[in-house]
């Protein structure tokens, strides 16, 4: 997987994670890390060695922790607590890249306390892509991409809070999927990242998983966090918010691109995800 920065080095080994520097100071580390692991790789352990927080950019894999086991997604937040053990798995697909946030104890604790986390260690492993998270994903990947005005101490900051305050009241990891499932649902969860403008619904996405409808609702809800609607909606958004961001194409031809048939569909969808219009998000800081 993209490990979280402080715990990786500029690894040279086929399969092993690489961390990029992008921003530092007293008390945090912001870096881009990208991994190239495939299903032919072993997953190895590491550690935690301080407070972590990635936004997953692109790419999906299995992260296991002492606090449970999650599948890792676009738009969802992978938790760390310092002096934990982790492993990683891409067994369904090569590849993953992450904007990663690092903390030492003493900067943590202290975002905890405003925060209202009391200072505690984080009880799940993952917090999915939900709405609450939007901005955050679309941030980083702006950032990555070279659009970013956020600085590395807001964004460590914002992405702390956040994931503080939704991580008290989500829910602990539940039973492994099957492996099948997990095969299924992770190809299906690749293809809508890929190309998340193609035209699906609940029917055809279960029939290129090869579930029944209700069993791969069921599954895909269970392994992400989020209903196959929500994910495919929220892909399409993100891919319009770096668009934004990153391209001089104009609003209605972005939305088009994204798999919105008309404007006034991707003007609601897109101000009820980022609290905003797309042109005004386009122009905001």
């Amino acid at each position: 997987m993209a490990k979280i920065a402080a715990n990786s080095s500029e690894h040279e080994s086929a399969g092993r994670p690489r961390a990029r520097h992008l921003a530092s100071d007293d008390g945090w580390t912001v870096s881009d890390v990208v991994c190239t692991a495939g299903p032919q790789d072993h997953p190895f352990e590491e550690k935690h060695s301080r407070t972590s927080i990635a936004i997953v950019v692109s790419g999906t894999f299995q992260y296991r922790s002492v606090a449970g086991r999650e599948l890792m997604t676009p738009g969802s937040l992978l938790l760390g607590n310092a002096g934990d053990c982790f492993c990683c798995r891409h067994e369904h697909g090569t590849g993953d890249r992450c904007l990663a946030v690092s903390y030492t104890p003493e900067f943590f604790e202290r975002l905890s306390a405003d925060a209202g986390g009391g200072g505690r260690p984080f009880g799940v492993v993952r917090l999915p892509p939900i709405r609450a998270l939007a901005p955050l994903a679309a941030k980083a990947a702006a950032l990555l991409a070279g659009a970013g005005s956020v600085t590395g101490v807001e964004l460590g900051i914002e992405l702390a809070a956040n994931a503080i305050q939704i991580a008290q009241r989500a829910a602990p990891a539940g039973a492994a999927a099957k492996p099948s499932s997990l095969a299924r649902v992770t190809r299906v969860v690749r293809m809508i990242d890929n190309e998340p403008c193609m035209r699906h619904d609940l029917r055809s996405l279960a029939q290129i998983a090869r579930l029944s409808p209700y069993h791969f609702l069921r599954t895909f809800e269970e392994l992400t966090g989020t209903t196959p609607h929500q994910y495919l909606l929220r892909a399409r958004l993100r891919r319009a918010a770096i668009g934004l961001r990153t391209e001089s194409t104009r609003v209605l031809d972005i939305g088009l691109a994204c798999g919105f048939g008309d404007i006034s569909n991707f003007n609601r969808s897109f101000r009820s995800e980022f609290g905003m219009s797309p042109r005004a998000y386009r122009h905001s800081t």
